[in-house]
Parts: C-alpha cells; structure tokens; sequence
C-alpha cells in the first residue's frame, strides 16, 4: 500500500488562502483566528505559518492576488474586445464587484485596522505598491501590443483603474441602485476612449497590403 502524497507547498499556499477567504468572509478580519483558517483548511496551525508568518501577511497576500487577477482579467477581455474592448474591460470589473463583494469589504476592514497602526499600514502600503506595479507593466504591455498610446503613465492609470473599482464597488454594496452596470463603462469611454479611437481609425485607414508576387489584385486585373 502505497502512503499519501504530501501536498505542495504551492497547493498548501492555495487551501490557506481559499480558506482564509471563506473564514474572514464569514467572521471579518479581526475576529477570525489562524486556528480557524487551518481548521477550515484542514491543516496544524503551523502548516499556516509556514506559508505566512501572520495573520496580517495572509490578508495582504489575499488581497493583492484578487486585485491583480481581477485587473488582468479585465485587460484580457479588453485586447479581445474590439470595438466593445473598454465595455468588456467595464464588464469584469462590474460582474467581480456584484459577485465578490468580500473582496472589498476586507479591504476596508483592513484598512480602518492600519489607520491607527504604522506597521500595518507601511505593510499595506507596500502591498499595493506592489499590485499597482503589475497592473501598469499589464498596462504597458497591452499598449504595446496594441499599438495605444495610454492617456495617463501606467503607474497612475493603475491607480485610476484600482480606485474605480474599489470605490464604486463600496457605494454599490451600500446602494446597489446608485451604480448602474454602464456606469463604469462609461467613465473609462471618458478617460480612454480617444486613444481607442485613434488605433481604430489608424487600423481602418491601414493601406492594403500589395498581393504576393506573380499575382494581381481583382482590382488591377479589371484595369487591364
């Protein structure tokens, strides 16, 4: 009989950080415990420490990958989207914020934890430092791929991007009628939609490529 393969410790990092969100979820931040996300995650305690040194390292590492995974999901459907690419960028940004709104509530909850204590906040500040650096070389990386000139640096159009959508994901889990689902689409069409524009209209008046050689277009053989 052959015995149990141990998990990794990129599969252990991942049964921390899917229990911890459903944990601080249910209880917040400050009253859960780092016995309870080992419990829910079906690991000792010191499992949990292995992967992260605190309670607070495992809330940031929490965060900091919903925000990028959500940013760059956005920005994938944006380099397919087309003529439609800043309403798919809205679209991802607003299904996220009306289906994961825990997201943003342990942001805040973390956030009113650092106003009071700078160890906390120089930690969350380096955090999304972080977050904000991977977004913009996703931004950049997109521009060039594209052809786009952004309208604003990388660096501050990830803030822009980031504020959106934290912003308007704390008045919709106020008041979900005060933010209609195009609003977002429409404030980005604000902010970035002449530099779309450009790359459509360049893409449209684009010469036509001359045929391979030893053949003539349709258009010059009619001539002849």
């Amino acid at each position: 009989m052959t015995g149990r393969t141990r998990p990794t410790r990129s599969q252990t990092r991942r049964r921390i950080l899917d229990a911890a969100f459903e944990v601080f979820g249910d209880q917040g931040i400050a009253a859960t415990k780092l016995t309870e996300v080992a419990a829910a995650a079906g690991l000792t305690k010191g499992a949990v420490y292995s992967s992260f040194a605190s309670k607070d390292e495992l809330v940031l590492a929490l965060m900091e990958e919903h925000a990028v995974h959500r940013l760059e999901t956005s920005l994938a459907g944006f380099a397919e989207g087309g003529d439609e690419a800043l309403a798919n960028v809205a679209a991802v940004l607003m299904h996220e914020m009306r289906t994961d709104a825990v997201w943003h509530l342990l942001l805040a909850e973390f956030f009113a934890m650092a106003h009071h204590d700078e160890r906390r906040r120089d930690a969350l500040r380096r955090r999304r430092r972080e977050v904000r650096g991977t977004i913009a070389r996703a931004l950049e990386r997109l521009a060039d791929g594209l052809g786009l000139e952004l309208p604003l640096p990388p660096e501050e159009f990830a803030v822009v991007l980031l504020a959106l959508s934290n912003g308007l994901a704390v008045e919709a889990n106020i008041d979900e009628e005060a933010v209609p689902d195009g609003l977002l689409a429409r404030v980005l069409t604000l902010i970035a939609g002449d530099a779309v524009a450009k790359v459509r209209a360049a893409a449209v008046s684009a010469p036509e490529a001359p045929p391979p050689p030893g053949r003539t277009s349709p258009s010059s053989a009619r001539t002849r």
